[in-house]
């Protein structure tokens, strides 16, 4: 009985210290890079930076936090009203390090701006400028 206990014990802290975190991945801001910017917050509080590598094929939030919606996706626009954008898809998470895959056809000196966008209520939850 005492196996089992000090078993599940071991299982639980195990999997309690796993994370979804693409930490391994961060990109250092000052080597690799083209463009990044910092996070604004708009409607709900979003912080950390966000960093395009030098070949324009990877977007890393690193340090990235924002609430919590009931459907966020990472937009890319031209502006902050959205009213052009292009999705990267629903966000990979609230907290941690993330890395997007980015279209080969997208031009960032027009679609500067990254929004965490709620879709179900149309509200920018942040955002920040690519330079």
């Amino acid at each position: 009985m005492k196996i089992n206990i000090l078993a599940l014990f071991l299982v639980i802290t195990f999997l309690g210290c796993s994370s979804d975190d693409d930490s391994s991945n961060n990109m250092d801001p000052d080597q690799n890079t083209e463009l990044m910017g910092d996070f604004v917050s708009v409607a709900h509080p979003t912080s950390g930076t966000a960093i395009v590598s030098a070949d324009m094929s990877t977007l890393q939030l690193n340090d990235f936090k924002s609430d919590d919606g009931p459907l966020l996706e990472l937009y890319l626009t031209t502006d902050l009203e959205v009213t052009d954008y292009v999705s990267l898809g629903i966000l990979k998470g609230l907290d941690g390090n993330y890395t997007y895959d980015l279209p080969d056809d997208i031009d960032l000196t027009t679609y500067n701006h990254l929004v965490v966008w709620c879709v179900d209520f149309s509200v920018n939850f942040g955002y920040a400028i690519l330079k």
